[in-house]
């Protein structure tokens, strides 16, 4: 699908059979004994094909392990995922590269552009390292760009760029080779309010205009508030969700998933199963 092409994002009620990601009973432990750390606890989570998904949590509820399990960039301990129908598991360490590089995009942070090449060439690099440099790909790369809006800073090293032109060129490059995911790691965590909201608006305007489907993880109520739900962790176990759309309604359910009476509530909940366990 080129750049300009249009297809709908997902509305509320629409639904694929073969859902985006279907990850059911994800565990996820760290360590054995004393210190053991269960990071993710028999986690369901599902994304629909077109769908903008905001994961939100207090630090150590299992949102960035959550992401790393989806990306392919850790196994569980147990449970499973598939990515547009196709399982995880039994995939070796190949299978495993060949699927984050041709099935999912991933946007940092921290951008993470390689310095000594300029823009074109870093949305170019996930073809590079694939071994492809046909004209189709530089022409594809070139609409990205345009896409981003940064058509005339392709030849700009990263240094030469600013922080919010940088995430575009990192959104650019996660869509090089049409994945079927998008993951965002705190895409506007490095940003200054005004690149946060171009790159929201971009974002947005990439799932809502174009149809991609994109996993957020983010302490940023406004980032949430931006996709079409937002779903919640908590200790490692989902903690509901709400809709998208209005940043107040992301900051009072996040507030009360971290009130003191809330927390009171969770531990009784554990304690009164046999294996502290809803």
């Amino acid at each position: 699908m080129s750049p300009g092409s249009k297809r709908s994002g997902k509305r509320s009620g629409d639904t694929d059979p073969v859902p985006a990601i279907d990850a059911r009973k994800l565990t996820k432990r760290y360590g054995s004994g004393t210190s053991l750390v269960k990071a993710l606890d028999r986690l369901d989570f599902r994304v629909e094909k077109g769908e903008m998904v905001a994961i939100m949590g207090p630090s150590g509820s299992g949102k960035s392990t959550l992401l790393h399990l989806l990306g392919a960039l850790e196994t569980p301990t147990s449970g499973t995922i598939a990515l547009a129908g196709e399982n995880f598991e039994g995939l070796d360490d190949r299978g495993l590269t060949l699927l984050r590089r041709e099935k999912i995009g991933f946007v940092f942070q921290f951008f993470n552009l390689l310095p000594s090449l300029n823009a074109l060439e870093n949305v170019m690099l996930p073809a590079l390292i694939a071994g492809r440099r046909d004209p189709k790909v530089e022409k594809r790369a070139r609409s990205l760009l345009k896409r981003v809006g940064l058509a005339r800073r392709e030849r700009h090293l990263p240094s030469e760029l600013s922080g919010g032109e940088q995430q575009r060129v990192s959104i650019a490059r996660a869509l090089l080779l049409e994945p079927e995911l998008v993951l965002a790691d705190e895409p506007t965590g490095n940003l200054d309010s005004r690149s946060e909201a171009t790159v929201l608006d971009l974002l947005s305007e990439l799932n809502s205009d174009e149809g991609h489907t994109i996993v957020i993880v983010t302490h940023d109520t406004t980032a949430a508030a931006v996709a079409g739900r937002v779903s919640f962790l908590r200790d490692g176990r989902s903690a509901g969700e709400v809709a998208g759309g209005d940043s107040a309604k992301v900051i009072r359910a996040f507030a009360k998933l971290e009130s003191p009476a809330s927390k009171t509530k969770k531990r009784r909940s554990s304690a009164k199963s046999p294996r502290g366990k809803r």
